[in-house]
């Protein structure tokens, strides 16, 4: 039987193998840039094609039909494939010499899962990435652009926004299904008389990273400006990215504790009682830092152990005092017609106190969730990108 991998992008097709060693559970390609690569006989059966179903692409191989000792009876490499006969039933395997570049894992684990963001500080709001809701909503090219922008500086403004409630959730289902959360589907952010949460008054809100009392706080957040006639009311934004890479810089115990420990969050209200213990800062199994979850209003009682206390204290302080630093912050007045759309577990946000008797301010809201984001822009990268 016979099976090859599906086709590489082509950047790859140029790759190279200048030799080929075998050893017990191995071989090792040395690839004409230089670059050398071992693949395990296992790891290589595990992968064959074959291994896959042909429509739902999930692995259907057994991987126990083999035995630990498989390994190539005969290898033959081309310009563009390597073929393995196998020890046990006859089987072949054909390998793209592009697909088993791309998937090196002799590299640097580092160097094989960087991250795609990349941090600002206050000079952003002079390069804020702006998108036109019309191409967005109509063009699927136009769409995958402004996710790119999207997912790797976090924060965007589309313009040219339709003065309805309907077009932020037209906008955000060209990306995904909305999340739902105990405020609903979609909410409105207005002062209201008997408020549930401080955003529905008009007092300055601190800036913070939405519902981090949920077990998955909400990911992008979509915020359209139907009215700001008020005096004040300005947004303010910082992306705590930035400040988590000084931190961890130049307060490395700080950072350590932050990204270590977890404090308890709660919203609670006639309905409702949801907790949840995070880390203010996430960072992955690869050294990168993925999340933020920051929100001192519905922080709750510290439960942290007696021996990290008071350091902990001292490092909540020290990210707090930064997060207010003006060299982070950037702060616009949306105006009737912008929609600021913005990673809320990275991009901190707040507000101004504004004069609700001066004019009316209504921004209308929803969520769409990181995996159904970066799926998305999966699927879009496929044609566009």
């Amino acid at each position: 039987m016979t099976a090859s991998v599906s086709q590489p992008t082509p950047s790859l097709l140029q790759q190279k193998v200048v030799s080929v060693q075998q050893a017990e559970h191995s071989l090792t390609l040395e690839w004409e840039t230089g670059e050398s690569a071992q693949y395990h006989y296992l790891w290589l059966r595990d992968n064959c094609a074959s291994a896959f179903h042909p429509e739902t692409q999930e692995r259907d191989f057994d991987l126990l039909s083999v035995t630990e000792d498989i390994h190539p009876l005969r290898i033959q490499v081309n310009d563009t494939s390597l073929d393995i006969v196998w020890s046990e039933g006859g089987h072949k395997s054909t390998f793209l010499l592009s697909w088993l570049y791309e998937h090196n894992y002799s590299r640097p684990t580092r160097a094989r899962h960087t991250s795609s963001y990349q941090s600002w500080d206050s000079s952003f709001i002079q390069r804020i990435p702006r998108a036109n809701y019309a191409s967005v909503i109509s063009d699927d090219a136009a769409l995958y652009h402004w996710m790119v922008e999207l997912d790797k500086l976090g924060l965007t403004i589309v313009e040219g926004m339709p003065d309805t409630a309907e077009s932020m959730a037209a906008l955000a289902t060209r990306v995904d299904y909305l999340r739902q959360t105990n405020f609903g589907t979609t909410f409105d952010v207005v002062s209201v008389a008997s408020p549930i949460n401080l955003a529905y008054t008009s007092i300055s809100l601190p800036l913070h990273t939405d519902l981090p009392n949920q077990e998955t706080p909400p990911g992008y957040q979509f915020l359209h400006c139907l009215a700001n006639e008020c005096e004040g009311g300005e947004s303010r934004f910082v992306d705590g990215l930035r400040v988590a890479e000084a931190l961890r810089e130049q307060c490395p115990d700080h950072f350590k504790l932050l990204s270590e420990q977890v404090i308890p969050f709660r919203y609670h209200d006639q309905e409702h009682d949801i907790r949840q213990h995070h880390s203010v800062i996430n960072v992955d199994d690869f050294g990168n830092i993925i999340e933020v979850k920051y929100n001192a209003h519905i922080a709750t009682v510290f439960d942290l152990p007696a021996e990290v206390m008071h350091d902990y204290y001292l490092a909540y302080r020290s990210f707090m005092a930064r997060l207010r630093d003006e060299r982070f912050e950037i702060e616009l007045k949306l105006q009737a017609g912008q929609m600021v759309v913005f990673d809320n577990r990275r991009v901190l946000h707040g507000r101004n106190k504004f004069a609700d008797t001066s004019g009316r301010r209504h921004l209308h809201g929803c969520y769409v969730d990181r995996s159904e984001f970066k799926s998305r822009l999966r699927v879009l990268a496929q044609k566009h990108g």
